[in-house]
């Protein structure tokens, strides 16, 4: 059973900064792309940043050059760095990879309130 399981959430201060990470495991199929999204609550879920298979990478305008998306192939790890949080930022965080002959898959969330 192929899943994702995100970490590293947690209370942050604004202006704080916090790593998520998302594990892979139990897939023998390829990775084509990677992401993160967000959803806050009372909204929808929406785009954070991504990565492609070849590395490219893509963020939401919100993000202003403060998250960067990475991956490591080898540990089968995507992380999301994010620095200089808002409260607009609190949501809970999801993990998000698309497999060849699979589909999109999930994770189940972090957490990340940005508060005082």
């Amino acid at each position: 059973q192929v899943q994702l399981v995100e970490s590293g959430g947690g209370l942050v201060q604004p202006g704080g900064s916090l790593r998520l990470s998302c594990v892979v495991s139990g897939s023998d199929y390829s990775i084509l792309a990677m992401g993160w999204y967000r959803q806050a609550p009372g909204k929808q879920r929406e785009f954070v940043a991504g990565i492609e298979s070849g590395g490219d990478t893509h963020y939401a305008d919100f993000v202003q050059g403060r998250f960067v998306i990475s991956r490591d192939y080898a540990k089968s790890t995507m992380y999301l760095f994010m620095d200089n949080l808002k409260p607009e930022d609190t949501a809970v965080y999801y993990c998000n990879a698309g497999f060849t002959n699979l589909g999109d898959l999930w994770g189940r969330g972090t957490q990340v309130p940005v508060s005082s």
